[in-house]
């Protein structure tokens, strides 16, 4: 039975290995092998841990083109952003460098808790799902707000641990940036003027439920991930998205010029000639029901295939499709 096994796991290991994937390992910087690092494409839930070797092989799909991340506790996280199919690659990780964040005490009239649930409400939604989302450890937010500027900014130098249990997924979630601007000295949503989050994340499934599974399809529809391959593959319709300009349904196509390049999508927005401060603004109806707004500062940003947008500070959004945050977030690997 052994032998049969053993057969068994070296012909899946064959089938892997000549399947589309990319191979590799991962060393200290002395060489020596790095077992069980963590490899996995940002935000998605295709990921693997190294073998003893400091080894790994990891499913490749040409329309995920998302950084490939290497992460290892007490080194430094490493991205390979170009990668090609059946790749063999070399990583030696860097021990990290304890950088500690320049703290400037600024003694402020708010609580923790008012921070702490004014970033929930613009970092996890006010949505069913995004309420019953949870940060496992919320202790390792720090907080900071300038109140010359009204800007109010949350670290952490921990990846977040959140907890999704209508969609079924546990996030690891490295906060990089948030950050939300008011338009006078308070913290309440009524005054907020823009906020903004970025971040690396993994998924893991917990829970494939028929319920989970209907609860992801919900939140996809009409998120922006819908709205950007909605406008990648001109998917414009009654039951999916419709653009409207200064009130009239339009042909999107006469406002969007795409240009597939380097495995991505380059979009040219049409700037609209009554406006100053931006390039276009457009409403947006999903489904005949959700009406939302969508802003662009540029006139150029870029889209991958699975409907991620690369120019994230670039375009922003009101209304309904807005107030899916991570508590909607699903993997882009979902669909796919």
């Amino acid at each position: 039975m052994r032998r049969i096994a053993l057969l068994l796991f070296l012909g899946l290991q064959n089938n892997i290995t000549f399947s589309q994937s990319v191979t590799g390992r991962v060393v200290d910087n002395s060489n020596q092998p790095l077992p069980g690092a963590s490899v996995y494409y940002e935000g998605t839930t295709i990921a693997t841990v190294t073998n003893d070797k400091g080894e790994f092989i990891i499913a490749y799909n040409n329309k995920l083109a998302r950084p490939l991340v290497v992460s290892y506790i007490g080194f430094e996280t490493y991205f390979i952003q170009d990668y090609t199919v059946n790749q063999h690659l070399m990583i030696s990780m860097q021990l990290a460098v304890n950088k500690l964040r320049e703290v400037v005490i600024r003694k402020d009239r708010f609580s923790r808790n008012e921070k702490m649930k004014i970033f929930k409400e613009r970092f996890l939604g006010t949505t069913a799902f995004g309420k019953k989302t949870i940060v496992q450890n919320e202790a390792d937010i720090e907080f900071e707000y300038d109140e010359e500027t009204f800007v109010l900014k949350a670290y952490s130098e921990k990846p977040l641990v959140i907890i999704n249990p209508s969609l079924g997924y546990k996030i690891n979630y490295e906060l990089y940036e948030f950050e939300i601007k008011f338009s006078r000295l308070g913290i309440s949503s009524h005054d907020i003027r823009q906020s903004f989050y970025a971040g690396l994340s993994k998924y893991e499934e917990t829970i494939n439920s028929p319920q989970t599974v209907e609860n992801r399809e919900e939140a996809y529809k009409g998120s922006t991930v819908n709205f950007y391959r909605n406008l990648i593959y001109g998917d414009w319709s009654k039951k999916e998205f419709q653009l409207f300009s200064q009130g009239y349904i339009v042909n999107a196509a006469d406002y969007f010029t795409l240009t597939f390049e380097n495995d991505q999508y380059k979009v040219d927005v049409k700037k609209q000639k009554s406006i100053s401060n931006i390039v276009a603004s457009y409403g947006l109806i999903y489904n005949q029901k959700e009406k939302s707004q969508v802003i662009f500062t540029t006139e150029t940003i870029y889209v991958d295939q699975s409907g991620n947008n690369l120019s994230l500070r670039d375009v922003s959004f009101l209304g309904a499709i807005s107030e899916k945050r991570v508590g909607e977030m699903l993997p882009l690997n979902y669909g796919m």
